[in-house]
């Protein structure tokens, strides 16, 4: 068996089990990628495919157990030629993170500028979407990192790393009725108007209905985005009042003010996972201590050498993580 072999088959699995597609992918020959399968059927006397006259019909039970096997077998081909390369070029490679509009928008900026100064090196890949989305390109090995806020269950294959927390924030125009309390609003308060707010999770209660159901309230949501931008135009635009995450206050939104909602909704915690077999080089770890500086040292090599996350979850168990606020807040230590 080769390891050729097991790469031609992962192909084929990944593109549809069209060897055609496959071959192209790999840069080969089809009649060429065809032999191999063949090969690697018949040293191991299963048949992984059924077949549909010259074409591929569907993978076999054995062909799903040889295939997951593959897979692991293919990872670690890469932790040894990541583990190589740190030897030789520890401040070279490639870096691909996945993560939300909000944080890509107002968390990351500065921890990717000293990223960059640290390690020019490297090539940086940042791609945006829904956890949903996140958790496709985690399933199909496209990325390093993922961060995003809840949602662990679309997560089981990463480790997990509590980075930091934070609350909610409502905007509204300068002018806005809610900017005349005297005290903080409250989700009666709220309810009396038309709310947008960030698309509701596919899985699971959204924890901003639940606040409102558990005060006997049923909100009237107008519109929700992905954007936190985009739900600040709809404010503009006078269609209601805006709930977004606390770091998407920016000062620069002059014609907008931001009112406090700690407490009126469950306080919310971002993470950055990892693959549970990934070898991290040097420059990613960096990357990790950059976007959560409360971690220290120690608590970064054990995270490294974890296994599993309830291993993850007791090094971090009686940490303080900070808060992290807009534009007019500080960062924060957690009471």
């Amino acid at each position: 068996m080769k390891l050729q072999q097991l790469k031609y088959l992962l192909a084929i699995v990944d593109n549809g089990l069209n060897i055609t597609a496959a071959a192209e992918r790999l840069y080969t020959s089809q009649p060429g990628v065809s032999k191999q399968l063949k090969l690697l059927e018949e040293e191991l006397g299963l048949q992984l495919f059924t077949r549909k006259g010259k074409s591929l019909g569907g993978i076999t039970a054995a062909g799903r157990q040889v295939i997951d096997r593959a897979r692991l077998i293919m990872q670690e081909v890469e932790n040894i030629r990541s583990l190589a390369s740190d030897y030789y070029h520890e401040e070279e490679g490639t870096l691909s993170i996945a993560t939300t509009h909000t944080q890509a928008r107002y968390v990351l900026p500065e921890v990717i500028r000293a990223f960059r100064q640290r390690f020019p090196k490297v090539n940086l890949n940042l791609h945006q979407g829904t956890s949903e989305q996140i958790a496709d390109m985690v399933a199909a090995n496209e990325i390093d990192f993922a961060i995003a806020t809840g949602s662990r269950d679309l997560f089981t294959d990463l480790l997990l790393v509590p980075s930091y927390h934070w609350d909610r924030k409502i905007i509204v125009p300068l002018d806005h009725e809610l900017t005349q309390l005297d005290g903080k609003a409250d989700l009666h308060e709220l309810a009396k108007y038309p709310l947008v707010t960030y698309v509701f999770s596919f899985g699971g209660q959204s924890s901003l209905k639940k606040a409102f159901a558990d005060e006997g309230l049923d909100p009237d949501v107008v519109f929700t985005a992905r954007d936190a931008d985009v739900i600040k135009t709809y404010v503009r635009m006078g269609l209601g009042v805006g709930i977004v995450a606390s770091m998407a206050e920016d000062c620069e939104d002059t014609d907008l003010t931001a009112i406090e909602a700690e407490g009126l909704f469950p306080r919310s915690t971002t993470w950055i996972g990892f693959r549970k077999d990934a070898v991290l080089r040097r420059y990613m770890l960096d990357f990790v201590q950059l976007f959560a500086p409360h971690i220290t040292s120690d608590q970064l090599e054990r995270t490294r050498h974890a296994r599993s996350q309830d291993d993850i979850d007791g090094i971090f168990d009686d940490a303080q993580l900070p808060v992290r606020g807009g534009c007019s807040d500080d960062i924060t230590e957690a009471a």
